[in-house]
């Protein structure tokens, strides 16, 4: 019998796909969240167990954690939620996934990675497209240029959009907009910081990208050790520009009221991209790593549409943790399950590395 795990967060928009993979996929998580009606509707629905707790009192979070080999955690903003089911799987022996991309989180859990092999458990933040696609990317240029001192990682899609869980993260981190890592070390840079045009390669082509505070900011570094790191997304010139004008009225978006009436609005919209999206659209990744003198390798990555990746690849993530497949540890994808775990994914499709 293979080890109980638990999704927690599963009603969510993210955490209802991983759920509704891991049946697909014949695998039986336990349901959780924090609305018993909810998660106990979602759980009938697919015959599987639950369980409904918050995470504001430890000893509630304690219980319903207990048993479990691992939990994956998908209920955000991370922030605002990781480092309560962080401790508790700590004390629990319990492994923890989440999918994260929020730097700030990166970097407290993986500074846990003592506590972790204490406890004999493995700490993995980040399993879904934040961010194994572009961390196994950032491996295998490493691989190939050991002495790299500069990493650029992009991506972009032919269609999607984003799910309200996401925009929600995204307010909570403002005023925040912009972030690299120089030297090591991270640093924040404005909105759009830097944009240049980029050949994403199959059916996308050239296109615009500027600097954001991808999650690899922090996860690069830490699976490859290249001090200098930048990650861009595709975006039209014009939007560019547009977030660019805004950059004298990020500082009040920090102030909570605004903060508020933003995410009031992102509860009206959508949940997130269509069945028909999900299902159809692409994600196109590349990235250069370059060293002192000039040598560079590049890449091509393609995987499907995000949250559908996140799904495929969080299951997998969790199921692998519970079945002890990952030693004592913090760890970053590719360091937990190999430069090349993306590609076992379904509809993943590497390109060669190119040098030059």
């Amino acid at each position: 019998m293979s080890s109980p795990w638990m999704i927690y967060g599963a009603t969510g928009y993210t955490g209802e796909l991983a759920a509704r993979e891991a049946v697909e996929r014949g695998l039986r998580p336990v349901l959780a969240g924090r609305n018993a009606d909810a998660v106990g509707a979602l759980a009938r629905q697919l015959g599987l167990e639950h369980r409904a707790f918050g995470l504001d009192d430890p000893t509630a979070l304690a219980q319903g954690i207990a048993g479990m080999a691992a939990v994956l955690h998908c209920a955000g903003p991370f922030v605002r939620t990781s480092r309560a089911m962080v401790m508790a799987c700590l004390a629990a022996r319990t492994h923890y996934l989440d999918i994260t991309g929020e730097i700030v989180v990166f970097e407290k859990v993986l500074a846990r990675d003592a506590d972790a092999k204490k406890a004999g458990v493995a700490l993995l933040p980040g399993a879904g497209f934040d961010v194994v696609p572009s961390d196994c990317l950032a491996a295998r240029l490493a691989e190939a240029l050991p002495d790299a001192t500069e990493l650029v990682l992009a991506f972009a899609t032919d269609r999607g959009g984003v799910s309200r869980g996401t925009l929600k993260t995204m307010i909570e981190n403002l005023p925040g907009a912009g972030a690299i890592r120089r030297g090591g070390q991270i640093v924040p840079v404005p909105i759009a910081w830097d944009a240049r045009e980029i050949d994403f390669g199959g059916t996308l082509g050239k296109r615009m990208a500027m600097t954001i505070p991808w999650g690899d900011v922090s996860t690069a570094w830490h699976s490859t050790r290249i001090p200098d790191i930048r990650v861009y997304t595709a975006n039209p010139p014009s939007q560019i520009r547009r977030l660019r004008r805004l950059r004298p009225l990020l500082p009040l978006a920090g102030w909570a009221p605004i903060k508020r009436f933003l995410q009031g609005r992102v509860g009206r919209l959508a949940p997130g991209p269509s069945a028909e999206v999900r299902a159809t659209a692409r994600v196109f990744l590349w990235g250069e790593a370059q060293n002192a003198s000039g040598a560079r390798v590049s890449a091509h990555l393609e995987t499907p549409e995000g949250y559908r990746f996140t799904a495929l690849s969080a299951v997998e993530c969790a199921r692998r943790a519970a079945a002890g497949e990952v030693p004592p540890g913090a760890w970053t994808p590719s360091k937990a399950f190999g430069t090349h775990f993306v590609e076992t994914l379904p509809g993943v499709v590497a390109g060669e590395v190119v040098r030059s």
